[in-house]
C-alpha cells in the first residue's frame, strides 16, 4: 500500500470516527420528553412571559406565536389597544397610546428588548391614528425575516436567564467537534499534495471540512434545563385546561379585554385558532395586503398574470416570440401542404421496420417544427434532444395501428394540426400587437409598492404590486433586471409602464418609506 492510500485510509477511517462522535453528540444532547401535568388555570408565582412560553411549546425548536402572544399581553398591560367594530374580528384596529405611539414607547423604557420590538412594530403601523391588526404584517421577506431572527434571539436569551434552556452544545463540546473536523481534512488534503497537486487539494479540504462545519451549525440550537423541562409539564397542563374550553380557540384579538393573560399564553401555546389566523408577525399573504396609501386603510387584493402571454417582455423579446410562434404555424402548415402518400411506406414486409413509416414521418415532421420554434424562441436546453426523441415514440404505434397510414394519406390539414395552426397564428399575431402597443405612448403611474415577488428563480421578470390609493384591486407588473436594493416595499414610486405587456420601463423613487428598512438583529 503506498504512502498515499495510507493517507486516504486514516482520513477516512477519522472522518468515520467524527461522525460517530457527532451522533453521540446529538443523542446525548437531545432535550427531554416534558412531563404533562394537570390540567390547570394556574399560572405559577411567577410565571414566565408568554413568549417564553411559546419557546418551550414548541420543544426549544422555535418561537412561533411568540410575537402574537407578546401583543396581546402589551394589549393586556394597556400598552396597546385593540377595538373591535362590529362583529368582525377582522376588523380589529391596533392602537398605540400618545401621538403617533411615542408617548407609549417612550413609557416601556423597562419592558424587555423583545417586547420592546414588537412594541416599536405596532407603534410603526399604527401611527397616531390606529391600524388594521393585519397591517402589522411585514410585506418584505427580508425585513420580516431579520425581525423575527432578532425576536428569537432575543426571547431565547430571556429563557437562558430565567434559567430554562442552555445552548445545546455547550463551549467545551462545540470547541471539540470544530477541531475534530480539522483531521480528516489535513490528511485528505496531505494525501492529494502527496501528488504534487496544490489545487485539488485545496478543493478537497473545502469539499470536507465546509459540510463538517455546517452540519456542527445546523445542529447549533437550544436545549432544555430540567427547571425548563418542569415547567414546560406545567404550561402543558395549562394548554389542556384552555383546550377544554372549545369557545377559547374562538375568541378574537379584543377578548383581551375580559381574559387578561389567558389570551396571551393561550396564542403563546397554539390554542387561539383564530387570533393565531389574523395575528401575523411574517410576509402574510402574497394575495392581500393591507395598505394606507391614499389616507385611509384598505385591503388591497393582488393579481398576478402569470399566464399573460408576453407578460413583461422587451420589444426583442417580443419580436422573437413572435417569430417562434409563427415558425409553429406556417411550418405545420408547409408540411401539411407538401406531404404526399408517396413519401411512405404502407405496404410490404419491410413496412414495419422502415424509417418511412407513416407514423414516424408524422412524428418526426411535428417534432422538428417544435424543435426548430424552441431554437427560435431561445429555450434550447441540454434535455431537448431526449425530449425530441421520446416525442418520436408515438408515431411507431400509430404505423402499427394503421392510424398513421391513413393520416398520412389525408390531404390537407389534420384537425388537430388546423387547431394548432390557428392557436399560433392567434398568438403570433398577439405578440406583434404587443409590439405595437408598447410604441405607443406608455402610461405613467404613481403609487406605493405592495409586494416585490420573484419568480422562478430569478429566471423570468419579477412582479411588482402598485397601489394607487384609488381600489381595492390591483393587477402586478413586470420588473426586469434583478431584485431591487434601493426600493421595496413601502417605497412610493413613480412607474412608466406598457400597458399590454404590463412591463415596467422606468422606476423613480419618490419616498424610500420605511417599511423597506432593515433593523439590526438586536434592534
Amino acid at each position: 500500500m503506498t504512502w498515499t492510500q495510507q493517507l486516504v485510509w486514516a482520513a477516512s477511517a477519522a472522518l468515520a470516527l467524527w461522525l460517530a462522535g457527532f451522533a453521540l453528540a446529538l443523542v446525548a444532547t437531545r432535550n427531554g420528553a416534558p412531563r404533562t401535568g394537570p390540567a390547570t388555570q394556574e399560572f405559577g408565582d411567577a410565571p414566565e412571559p408568554p413568549a417564553v412560553v411559546s419557546l418551550l411549546a414548541n420543544h426549544w425548536r422555535s418561537v412561533d406565536h411568540a410575537a402574537e402572544a407578546t401583543l396581546l399581553d402589551l394589549a393586556h398591560r394597556g400598552l396597546v389597544e385593540l377595538r373591535q367594530s362590529g362583529d368582525r374580528a377582522a376588523h380589529t384596529t391596533v392602537h398605540v397610546p400618545g401621538a403617533g405611539g411615542t408617548g407609549a414607547a417612550g413609557a416601556a423604557e423597562d419592558l424587555r428588548p423583545y417586547e420592546r420590538r414588537v412594541l416599536a412594530r405596532v407603534a410603526e403601523r399604527a401611527g397616531t391614528d390606529g391600524a388594521p391588526l393585519g397591517a402589522v404584517t411585514f410585506r418584505g421577506r427580508e425585513r420580516a425575516a431579520a425581525w423575527n431572527r432578532g425576536l428569537r434571539q432575543e426571547v431565547v436569551a430571556e429563557a437562558r436567564r430565567l434559567g430554562l434552556s442552555r445552548p445545546r452544545f455547550g463551549p467545551g463540546l462545540n470547541a471539540v467537534l470544530m477541531a475534530g473536523t480539522l483531521v480528516p481534512t489535513a490528511l485528505y488534503a496531505v494525501a492529494v499534495l502527496s501528488t504534487g497537486r496544490l489545487l485539488p487539494a485545496i478543493t478537497v479540504a473545502s469539499l470536507v471540512i465546509g459540510p463538517l462545519t455546517w452540519l456542527v451549525a445546523k445542529a447549533t440550537g437550544e436545549r432544555a434545563t430540567e427547571a425548563g423541562l418542569d415547567r414546560a409539564g406545567h404550561w402543558a397542563g395549562v394548554r389542556a385546561w384552555l383546550h377544554a374550553h372549545e369557545e377559547f380557540a374562538k375568541l378574537p384579538p379584543a377578548a383581551v379585554a375580559v381574559w387578561d393573560r389567558y389570551l396571551s399564553y393561550g396564542a403563546a401555546l397554539g390554542v387561539t385558532t383564530r387570533i393565531n389566523q389574523l395575528l401575523d408577525f411574517g410576509t402574510g399573504s402574497r394575495r392581500r395586503v393591507w395598505s394606507a396609501y391614499g389616507g385611509t386603510w384598505r385591503e388591497v387584493r393582488i393579481r398576478y398574470p402569470r399566464l399573460l402571454p408576453g407578460f413583461g417582455a422587451a420589444p426583442a423579446r417580443l419580436l422573437q416570440l413572435a417569430a417562434a410562434a409563427a415558425t409553429v404555424a406556417v411550418g405545420l402548415w408547409l408540411f401539411a401542404t407538401l406531404r404526399e402518400p408517396g413519401w411512405a411506406v404502407t405496404t410490404g414486409p419491410d413496412a414495419e421496420h422502415s424509417l418511412r413509416r407513416p407514423g414516424l414521418l408524422l412524428s418526426a415532421g411535428w417534432v422538428f417544427i417544435a424543435v426548430l420554434a424552441v431554437l427560435v424562441a431561445g429555450k434550447f436546453r441540454k434535455w431537448t434532444p431526449l425530449a425530441a426523441f421520446l416525442a418520436l415514440m408515438p408515431g411507431n404505434f400509430a404505423s402499427l395501428r394503421g392510424w398513421g397510414a391513413d393520416a398520412f394519406a389525408r390531404p390537407g390539414l389534420l384537425p388537430g394540426e388546423t387547431a394548432v395552426v390557428a392557436l399560433f397564428g392567434a398568438l403570433a399575431l398577439w405578440y406583434v400587437v404587443q409590439l405595437g402597443l408598447g410604441r405607443i405612448a406608455p402610461r405613467t403611474l404613481t403609487g406605493e409598492v405592495l409586494r416585490v415577488e420573484t419568480r422562478r428563480d430569478g429566471r423570468a421578470p419579477l412582479l411588482l404590486a402598485l397601489d394607487e390609493g384609488t381600489a381595492d384591486r390591483t393587477v402586478a407588473w413586470a420588473l426586469d433586471g434583478p431584485a431591487p436594493t434601493y426600493y421595496s416595499t413601502g417605497s412610493e414610486v413613480r412607474l412608466t409602464v406598457e400597458r399590454g405587456t404590463r412591463r415596467i420601463r422606468t422606476v423613480q423613487v419618490l419616498d424610500v418609506g420605511s417599511e423597506h428598512r432593515l433593523e439590526p438583529a438586536g434592534a
